[in-house]
């Protein structure tokens, strides 16, 4: 038997956390003695000690660790863990995006964004479209973009997307992914579709969207500075993106702003 700070040199668990998981009945002692109250483990207890220990440093929740220790199905066990890594992946995915921003918010001099104004005619596309929650809207383009460039063969243009302002101010809203093309097909989600000329302020995101809504909030302040307002869903155009190029630093996003002129305050 090993008594619980030999346990806790073998397994790099401190003796304090040991006696928290004997209290959770996560990871209980071999024996205890009932005179003294000391805890005594058996060394098979060793490789599980140390899974609990690997768990928790991925913050895997007690509860779960419970579960993933309790799973007598190696698949089992292994679908709990996966699922737990997916949403680590996913967080830290979320982290290193508003790193990104907020580097690029606090640099000392950013550069400026170039806005021009742009009259856009009206353009024949093939679509696909539907009600989207802001949380989806990524895997929902793949799969939209992966059925255009299916059926589109002679794309007349870049491919693009119009997103409803209640998109961005519920979380919920209408998206139309497209692909310019003179003769549209209908198969599938595809339909033709016309896009409404419209005149754009349009200015060029540059790299990943990680740090994308800083570009609109630049955007945004040019449209007040030159008394213009947003007057229609936002368009974006990808000029160079994942299926041009794997590197990011080469992705080009049209941002298209349709606008109004409005009185001066």
């Amino acid at each position: 038997m090993l008594a619980i700070g030999e346990f806790s040199r073998l397994t790099h668990l401190s003796v304090r956390t040991l006696r928290r998981y004997h209290e959770a009945d996560l990871l209980v002692p071999a024996t205890v003695d009932p005179a003294t109250g000391y805890r005594y483990y058996d060394a098979g207890q060793i490789p599980t000690a140390q899974v609990i220990h690997r768990l928790r440093e991925l913050d895997v929740p007690l509860a779960d660790v419970r579960r993933i220790l309790a799973a007598t199905d190696p698949g089992a066990r292994a679908a709990m863990v996966a699922d737990h890594l997916g949403r680590l992946e996913s967080e830290l995915e979320r982290t290193r995006a508003a790193v990104v921003s907020l580097r690029r918010l606090l640099r000392p001099e950013p550069a400026p964004v170039h806005v021009e104004l742009r009259v856009v005619p009206g353009t024949t596309v093939a679509a696909v479209e539907g009600d989207v929650d802001l949380d989806d809207v990524l895997p929902w383009y793949a799969g939209a973009m992966a059925e255009l460039d299916a059926v589109v063969d002679e794309p007349t243009g870049a491919p693009g997307g119009l997103y409803d302002n209640s998109l961005f101010e519920v979380g919920h809203g209408h998206v139309l992914v497209h692909v310019p093309t003179e003769s549209p097909p209908r198969r599938g989600r595809v339909h033709p579709a016309t896009l409404p000329p419209v005149e754009l302020a349009v200015a060029t995101h540059a790299g990943e969207h990680d740090d994308i809504a800083v570009t609109y909030g630049e955007v945004g302040a040019w449209l007040v500075a030159n008394a213009l307002a947003v007057a229609g869903p936002i368009r974006e155009t990808y000029l160079v993106g994942p299926r041009d190029t794997a590197d990011p630093a080469g992705w080009r996003t049209e941002i298209g702003w349709p606008v109004f002129h409005v009185a001066p305050r």
